[in-house]
């Protein structure tokens, strides 16, 4: 059977980030992905001008009809947006009893709109935090999260374990938003860390870069991969993805979802 991955996440109208992306992402790397849309945004390149938030009662719903038919062997989450639905969420993940779960903590998109209520984030870290199988934060969500001020590889390593230590969880902390000619993620497991450095690709078309990177991890671990081949192995897609990128509209552009097609 073709491996399934079931995305959570809100819709994005410009079609770089959430559901999309997603979507995008785990056709290209040959899963079969399934949907549940946690909100409508009206968004382009470079800005946010709406959130339609979906009730929990038919975000649970579309969980409902996916897990008792059709199954997953694995899920991500991006944005989540309130308290609320992060409970239906978690409640319907340990019902169906969900494995391979990767929690991308969605807060702010690029442009800036808040994407996680402030008061969701304790809820995010409590319920899905305890049951993931990795949290990837990036730098300011790591911040948020741990409570630590982010400011060199020390300061990573030790958001990335204080993460740990709050939900148990593996913790992925991610560089893109440090500076240099390499980005470096912080991988915290029972192991200790571990770090995954790439190139740094200098442009501005990184538009759901978080969302592709979540995403291809849950697509490798679905296909049964260990979590730091999964980690590894979805970190050199989305290398991929940004060395292909490409201007969409008048701020942050796209990423190349296809390379593996177009090279």
């Amino acid at each position: 059977m073709i491996p399934r991955v079931m995305t959570v996440a809100g819709s994005d109208s410009g079609g770089g980030a959430g559901i999309q992306a997603d979507i995008k992402t785990l056709t290209s790397l040959n899963v079969f992905a399934t949907s549940v849309i946690v909100a409508l945004t009206a968004q382009n390149s470079h800005e946010v001008t709406g959130i339609l938030p979906v009730s929990e009662e038919f975000v649970g719903k579309q969980m409902d009809a996916i897990l008792s038919d059709m199954g997953t062997d694995s899920a991500k989450t991006g944005m989540l947006f309130s308290s609320e639905i992060i409970h239906t969420v978690y409640r319907k993940f340990v019902q169906y009893d969900v494995k391979n779960v990767v929690i991308d903590p969605v807060m702010i998109s690029k442009s800036g709109a808040i994407l996680l209520k402030d008061d969701a984030v304790k809820s995010l870290m409590d319920e899905l935090g305890k049951i993931a199988t990795l949290i990837t934060p990036n730098i300011p969500e790591g911040e948020k999260m741990s409570g630590i001020s982010i400011k060199n590889m020390e300061d990573r390593i030790r958001a990335a374990k204080k993460i740990y230590e709050i939900t148990g969880s593996s913790v992925l902390l991610k560089g893109g938003h440090s500076s240099g000619d390499y980005s470096t993620d912080i991988l915290y497991t029972h192991k200790g860390e571990m770090e995954i450095t790439r190139k740094r690709i200098h442009t501005d078309n990184t538009h759901g870069t978080g969302d592709t990177y979540s995403s291809a991890i849950a697509a490798y671990l679905a296909k049964g991969k260990n979590l730091e081949d999964s980690v590894n192995l979805a970190r050199d897609y989305l290398q991929g993805a940004i060395e292909n990128s490409f201007p969409m509209g008048r701020g942050y552009g796209s990423l190349c979802h296809f390379w593996k097609d177009v090279k």
